[in-house]
């Protein structure tokens, strides 16, 4: 059961209705109608998120950060929903568990997770190895801190998601 009770977007008043009718038209995931409660925590996961859709990471390669991350975090209600988005997005059903494993065989997108992962276990204090083996994978300085955009976007969805106990609305991902 959460803890902050959901906004039913129906009957949602003020900006809570506009975020609701409006960014988040057609989707009411759980997640949304309680963060709905506190209309500048919407606002803020929706300044995150419309921050990350300007990234030049591509949405399969942040959905790659978001997997990895959501089950560093033990967050069941993510990691549903980035499986579900992440196929979306074009990763195979293979991908995102070898995602959330943090190795996947894609050369490319196993950096990527492996320096979120380093990210998290390292509280950010990356070492010049891990910063070295993103960049030859293909990525530069811009997407490092990109990385670190989706990592925060995850880490302020998986704390809301568990400091909430917010049900999921996904179906649940494949056990590992």
């Amino acid at each position: 059961m959460p803890r902050i009770p959901a906004v039913d977007p129906a009957h949602a008043t003020g900006r809570a209705k506009e975020l609701l009718d409006g960014p988040l038209k057609g989707k009411h995931f759980n997640i949304f109608k309680s963060m709905a409660g506190s209309p500048a925590l919407l606002e803020m996961y929706l300044g995150i998120g419309g921050a990350m859709g300007k990234s030049s990471l591509t949405m399969k390669e942040q959905e790659v950060i978001q997997l990895a991350i959501a089950q560093a975090q033990s967050c069941d209600y993510c990691t549903a929903a980035h499986t579900a988005i992440g196929k979306m997005h074009g990763l195979s059903e293979a991908q995102t568990i070898e995602a959330r494993r943090g190795r996947l065989t894609d050369p490319r997108l196993n950096a990527l997770a492996r320096f979120a992962l380093a990210i998290h276990e390292k509280k950010g204090f990356v070492s010049d190895a891990d910063v070295e083996a993103l960049k030859a994978a293909g990525f530069a300085e811009q997407q490092m801190g990109e990385v670190l955009g989706s990592y925060i976007q995850m880490m302020f969805t998986s704390t809301f998601n568990h400091m909430n106990n917010t049900p999921s609305d996904f179906p649940p991902p494949p056990k590992l």
